[in-house]
């Protein structure tokens, strides 16, 4: 199996949090139009497996398997699919660029946020293409963490800011991936691309107090910390500074912050195979 990536988030109970939030209205609706029933579909970098399980009923009876490097991870997704009584959605531990599927062999290939964290996110495409087969679909969505935006301009969120860009790039991967994923996919060979673009909004009181307390804890306790620390990029100190940043923009009642993310839908790779 290829090396896997650093995850720059790693798994810390604050950012499954997060993960667990996400669903297909609110982080696949761009691709919720191209789907149907009786489709397979690939989910990779499935973590706690929430998107997973509202595509699953979407392409039902058709199979759904969802992958991720954690098998801490992906047996709570298990637990998810059990749940909610999904006898059509699987799990599997495994990762971006060695795909245990057949040339292809599914309808979709699906990554959420996924390739943001990769240091190859053009030859983790060509594999979704491969397995995808010249005639399915490869969809993915990524943040623009470099167009985020936020008011008011608190000082230590600015701090964020500049020691989140630069810890993301030292671990691996492309904060600013959602811009780039046209990009990729015309260098991976696809001949049929659309790309576009969808937001996350958090302003209202819940909105913030979920998304600033979620924040406040990852920058002090998650391996984001732990890479700051490690990577010089920030201390003790600035860490909690930031912390408390992400507590006073959750009270504010003007609080409001933009994510805009980019997304991907390709065909036409499958006959290009891994390079290097």
């Amino acid at each position: 199996m290829s090396v896997v990536d650093p995850y720059t988030h790693g798994h810390h109970g604050s950012v499954l949090r997060v993960h667990e939030w996400r669903t297909a209205e609110n982080s696949a609706a761009y691709l919720l139009p191209e789907l149907r029933p009786g489709m397979s579909l690939l989910d990779i970098g499935s973590g706690p497996g929430t998107i997973s399980a509202d595509l699953a009923e979407i392409v039902a009876p058709g199979a759904v398997r969802g992958l991720d490097v954690s098998a801490e991870v992906v047996a709570r997704a298990e637990q998810l699919a059990t749940a909610r009584g999904l006898s059509n959605l699987t799990f599997a531990v495994g990762n971006a660029y060695d795909i245990d599927a057949p040339d292809g062999s599914v309808d979709v290939v699906h990554a959420h946020q996924v390739l943001q964290h990769l240091s190859r996110p053009v030859e983790a495409l060509r594999e979704f293409g491969r397995v995808a087969g010249p005639d399915g679909l490869v969809a993915a969505r990524d943040v623009d963490y470099e167009g985020t935006s936020w008011f008011p301009r608190l000082p230590a969120l600015d701090e964020w800011f500049t020691v989140y860009l630069a810890v993301h790039r030292a671990v691996s991967g492309a904060p600013d991936a959602g811009r780039r994923l046209k990009a990729w996919a015309r260098e991976a060979g696809f001949t049929d691309i659309r790309s576009s673009a969808e937001l996350w909004l958090f302003e209202s009181p819940e909105d913030r107090a979920w998304w600033g307390g979620a924040w406040a804890e990852r920058a002090v306790h998650s391996d984001f910390a732990d890479h700051a620390r490690r990577l010089g990029a920030a201390d003790d100190a600035a860490l909690q500074r930031i912390a408390d940043g992400w507590h006073e923009w959750s009270t504010h009642p003007d609080g409001w912050l933009l994510m805009p993310h980019g997304t991907l839908l390709a065909r036409g790779a499958g006959s290009v195979g891994i390079v290097g």
